[in-house]
């Protein structure tokens, strides 16, 4: 089983966090990283709420606990260069 088998699954477990960072201005998407892990990757869009961003070590304990129900991890967040420096 790999995490680009299961997409619909990871993309399910993540959908409302999806939802919520699109309203900050912030596109939420991932890629396989090993067997079952997967990178996160948060990308700002030019209407980005800056002060909406959580750290990376928050974030990364928010997409683990949404992935939780899954047979997938979170190997690390990728955050916007500005938000990972702040």
């Amino acid at each position: 089983m790999s995490a680009a088998t299961d997409g619909p699954v990871i993309d399910q477990a993540l959908s409302s966090f999806s939802d919520m960072m699109a309203a900050d201005g912030y596109v939420l998407s991932w890629t396989p990283a090993e067997a079952e892990s997967i990178v996160v990757r948060i990308d700002a869009t030019p209407e980005a709420c800056a002060d909406c961003l959580v750290p990376a070590p928050v974030m990364q304990a928010i997409m683990t606990q949404a992935l939780a129900e899954t047979p997938y991890s979170v190997d690390h967040v990728v955050l916007p260069s500005e938000a990972a420096h702040g």
